[in-house]
């Protein structure tokens, strides 16, 4: 089948009329009377029913165009009347459409009461929330008897219809400020009371965790770094800390690896048995015992895996959203977000696409109100550049869109000096086998740097203190996002000068 009958088919299918069944779609055509004759004769009517209503909502063309009318008068800041809208109908070119002033007075007429205004608004946009259902599960019975459509993409393209039409139909009130102190000062007190004073999911890594006081509900946080940096071995490190040590449910969407690869990485950290070792099988007795004895740390942990290759936006919301119902997931993380498509819509560029998935990824954490972590990859800008300093990565190395860095609410760094051959600081110590975690952006605290010891042989990022050749390194906290902070450091080691620079 060649393109161009591919395409002349989908502008076939794309005209197909939903057949008569018999049935009268949706509609309130009094309610609908009710509510544009109240919208004339109350002075602030019309703000109410702006967020609920559009022209198209309405069943019957003429209500649509009066309405319409309605909306120009109100955009404009003229006052919204009988006569008024009827000038507006002229000046559209719509009167005769509607039919004259005795219609419109007739609407003003059967009004009794507006105290019911925005529930009878709310009744319209549902019947035309119906009807829209109803033409696109027509148009997508249509195509599905096309057998020249790819089902996958058609599949795509209806759960991207629905996703559109659902997102119409919400619409978040204001809400006075005392429940929302309330709620503040509950998490407040709830920090308080946990040990480590965290108000947020704890990685397990004690100075990442003092710098954002653990993973903050409805979070956005974005991981970046080259490729062989060690992305995934940080999150499956920080994976196994949640999940094992504080019985913390956590999703891993793994959009690069298998499931089982995923899981022998994860194997291959708590065992700290070699990944050729765990490839080949070949271990020694004693390892045997070793694998037997320490496997027992991942059975019944609190891990999901899925590995659904090229996943949507749309297929992450909806199993994201049975994960936290039947599953209670504390925290969902994506390997990695440039592997992710948007399927079902179209975009001009790839950068608009991606731009698109990173809002979709933060809407979806503010929805289910929990952190969401994604894996991204950098730019080859940092291996243009030279030096010690050129090689740490920036903002600016985000690739494809910098929409990343506009809807995270934190973007972290993951740098390993050692890959690039430099392993000395300036002052001379030694960074063999440490890696550099740069907060760039936190839209709600500090930024700064912090050092984990990377085990390669383990893919494992581990606490400085908790390796067995600890070095004296400090995590440094810079300055907030919006403005500059006195600088302070942090640490485990005790004898490390506090004022000293980093190594970078």
């Amino acid at each position: 089948m060649t393109t161009d009958k591919r395409k002349n088919s989908k502008k076939i299918i794309e005209t197909i009329v939903i057949p008569d069944i018999g049935k009268v779609q949706p509609q309130a055509l009094e309610i609908e009377k009710i509510v544009l004759g109240a919208l004339m004769l109350e002075k602030d009517a019309y703000s109410n029913v702006n967020e609920i209503l559009r022209p198209e909502c309405f069943y019957d063309k003429k209500h649509e165009l009066i309405f319409e009318a309605i909306m120009d008068l109100a955009v404009s800041g003229r006052p919204i009347d009988m006569l008024t809208v009827t000038e507006q109908l002229k000046k559209n070119g719509n009167l005769k459409t509607v039919g004259d002033l005795l219609y419109i007075s007739e609407l003003t007429d059967n009004v009794a009461s507006t105290a019911h205004l925005e529930y009878h608004a709310k009744i319209i946009a549902q019947k035309f929330l119906s009807r829209e259902l109803i033409r696109f599960s027509g148009l997508i019975q249509g195509k599905a008897f096309d057998e020249t459509l790819d089902v996958e993409d058609l599949m795509q393209e209806a759960e991207a219809k629905l996703f559109e039409i659902s997102q119409r139909n919400i619409k978040k009130d204001a809400v006075q400020i005392n429940p929302v102190i309330n709620e503040a000062i509950k998490a407040i007190q709830n920090a308080a009371q946990k040990k480590e004073g965290l108000s947020g999911l704890s990685s397990g890594f004690m100075d990442l965790d003092k710098i954002t006081s653990g993973w903050q509900n409805s979070d956005l946080i974005i991981i970046a770094a080259r490729p062989a940096m060690g992305k995934t071995a940080f999150v499956l490190s920080m994976a196994k800390n949640m999940a094992i040590n504080f019985k913390t449910s956590v999703a891993i969407f793994s959009l690069e690896m298998s499931n089982v690869q995923l899981v022998n990485r994860l194997i291959i950290n708590v065992c700290e048995l070699s990944g050729e070792q765990i490839k080949s099988g070949r271990l020694e007795p004693y390892e045997w015992k070793q694998l037997d004895h320490k496997i027992n740390e991942l059975y019944d942990a609190p891990i999901y895996v899925d590995d659904t290759p090229s996943l949507s936006v749309f297929e992450l919301r909806t199993k994201a959203r049975r994960l936290v119902r039947e599953h209670d997931v504390k925290c969902i993380i994506i390997d990695y977000l440039q592997l992710m498509n948007a399927s079902g819509m179209t975009y001009g560029s790839r950068e608009q696409e991606v731009s698109m998935i990173s809002r979709s990824l933060k809407g979806l954490a503010k929805e289910l109100n929990i952190p969401i972590i994604a894996l991204s990859q950098l730019n080859r800008g940092v291996e243009a550049r030279t030096g010690a300093e050129g090689k740490r990565p920036q903002l600016a190395d985000l690739r494809e869109s910098g929409a990343i860095e506009q809807d995270a609410d934190m973007v972290c760094f993951i740098h390993r000096p050692e890959y690039y051959g430099i392993k000395e600081d300036r002052d001379g110590r030694d960074l063999t086998g440490l890696a550099e975690i740069i907060i760039a952006k936190h839209r709600n605290g500090a930024v700064g740097d912090l050092w984990l010891t990377f085990k390669n042989r383990f893919v494992r990022f581990e606490n400085c203190s908790d390796s067995n050749n600890s070095r004296e390194f400090t995590s440094k906290i810079n300055k907030t996002s919006d403005s500059q902070v006195p600088t302070q450091t942090i640490g485990n080691n005790k004898d490390f000068i506090n004022d000293s620079p980093l190594p970078f």
